[in-house]
């Protein structure tokens, strides 16, 4: 099914392009504005959008980079007036598929987004390829070699292609979806889509039919069949996050779809059978909730045929350099940006601090300094004032006592691994033992280091908790200039 969102503050433009376009076989969506059309795509998929150059509020050009930076991949046609067809063309060099000038020919019209619609399937299916061949490992884009998070990617591994349902728990902000993206990779449909519905972003009569979707003249307004996220999830998974928000009305339907693997839209006649593996996430204590009658039972245990947790960022401080070194990588090229280096001192705080937000504060406290720094180190005048004052001085992560000037480093001595040219201790700051270092590949080294130590050197055990091939740990290794005492 081909699906379009057409975004244009001109009913009768909308109304022409809906015409021609459903008598091609395309399903037509439709939004007045840029930010209309961007709360749609927060909640539903398409495989093209038809975006006006020229509206109120917020214009093509802005509507364009919010739609890349939340979907990307995903094709955007742009509609400008004859006289603007300059803007049109800037807009494609910033990633806009093609354009096309109002009024559109039916005939361009059908053929532009046809040709769109090609592009999204190659790119979707290059995308998937990507995911399955990515060091063969589902796991790899789960930045961390903590033992907390080794435990996560040996259960994605282990649990991701059998069919069980799936219970992601975990704080918000500790990456839960990133977790089911792994389980979906990981499993054998992960060539069909993955589906994600946030149960908590719709009140409960609009979720309803996001979920099981309606037939055309089910209520006013319905003029067409609008299939649920569970028929579009067909083939592949269907991720439900912040499941304990589920409003008590819907929890029985959704227990009968799990249970006998069927839908009812609103206004059908007669069951739909649906073919999807269901992943759940959930910040709340469900167990809790069903104790004072706010979660099912029954719909729990259905939901919690496995169980993972997403443990917090205070519980694997030792993931945090390499992590924020991947965070920074991709918000410099969202803020075209530069970074050489960050301080020791700006290092220390992210490490003192216990991250009530986790990974999602971590990455807005980094795209802040990133933006407000005034050269291209990172120290801590770029942070916000709650990361500097609010530090956990009295305790690290493993219970033990910190000093005024102690900080959580990789344990020197037996380690097994040394520098060429001594270029292990080159680069901490201030002289201080241990000491974080002052720039990102120093941060990367200093996470590789302590994932050798925590797997005793084995290669490819480093290589699999870090979430990398073997080759390229190897090329890491002969970068920072690592090479194992007696080889």
């Amino acid at each position: 099914m081909k699906r379009l969102l057409v975004i244009d503050d001109e009913p009768g433009h909308r109304l022409m392009v809906r015409a021609v376009m459903e008598d091609s076989g395309w399903t037509v969506e439709e939004a007045g504005s840029g930010e209309e059309g961007l709360e749609f795509l927060a909640q539903d998929r398409v495989n093209v959008v038809l975006l006006d150059m020229r509206m109120p509020g917020m214009d093509g050009q802005e509507t364009l980079a919010r739609i890349q930076e939340l979907h990307p991949g995903l094709p955007v046609v742009m509609l400008t007036a004859f006289g603007t067809v300059g803007s049109a063309v800037v807009a494609m060099k910033k990633g806009a598929f093609d354009y096309l000038t109002k009024p559109a020919d039916n005939e361009e019209l059908t053929a532009v987004l046809e040709k769109a619609w090609d592009f999204g399937r190659l790119m979707e299916e290059n995308e998937n390829l990507r995911r399955r061949l990515s060091d063969d490992d589902p796991t790899a884009p789960i930045v961390g070699a903590s033992q907390a998070m080794c435990r996560v990617r040996d259960f994605i591994r282990q649990a991701g292609p059998s069919e069980a349902t799936i219970l992601i728990m975990g704080e918000s902000g500790t990456g839960k979806e990133l977790v089911a993206q792994a389980l979906h990779d990981a499993s054998n449909r992960a060539a069909q889509p993955m589906v994600k519905v946030n149960c908590a972003a719709l009140p409960g009569h609009l979720l309803e039919s996001e979920l099981f979707g309606y037939m055309k003249g089910a209520f006013t307004g319905a003029v067409r069949d609008k299939p649920g996220r569970f028929q579009l999830a067909r083939g592949g998974t269907l991720f439900l996050d912040e499941i304990g928000e589920l409003p008590l009305e819907l929890q029985s339907k959704l227990l009968r779809a799990l249970q006998e693997r069927v839908v009812e839209p609103l206004g059908a006649v007669r069951p739909v059978a649906v073919d999807v593996r269901i992943i759940a996430a959930t910040n709340r204590d469900l167990r809790r909730a069903v104790e004072v009658g706010e979660f099912r039972e029954d719909l729990f245990f259905r939901l919690n045929v496995l169980e993972v947790v997403s443990p917090p960022l205070r519980d694997r401080l030792e993931d945090l350099p390499m992590l924020a070194g991947r965070l920074l990588e991709r918000l410099c090229r969202k803020n075209k940006k530069g970074i050489r280096s960050v301080s020791p001192e700006f290092l220390d705080a992210l490490m003192r601090y216990a991250w009530p937000g986790n990974v999602r504060e971590l990455e807005n406290v980094l795209e802040r300094s990133l933006i407000l720094s005034r050269s291209d180190t990172l120290g801590p005048d770029s942070l916000p004032s709650q990361v500097l004052t609010d530090r956990q001085d009295g305790m690290d992560r493993q219970g033990r006592g910190w000093g005024a000037d102690a900080q959580p480093s990789l344990p020197r001595g037996d380690t097994g691994w040394q520098g060429e040219g001594d270029a292990l201790n080159s680069g901490y700051g201030g002289g201080v033992p241990g000491a974080y270092p002052g720039s990102l590949d120093d941060a990367e080294r200093d996470a590789l280091l302590r994932a050798l130590d925590v797997h005793g050197g084995h290669r490819e055990r480093t290589a699999d908790a870090l979430g990398i091939s073997r080759r390229t740990l190897q090329y890491k290794l002969k970068k920072f200039g690592l090479i194992r005492r007696g080889m």
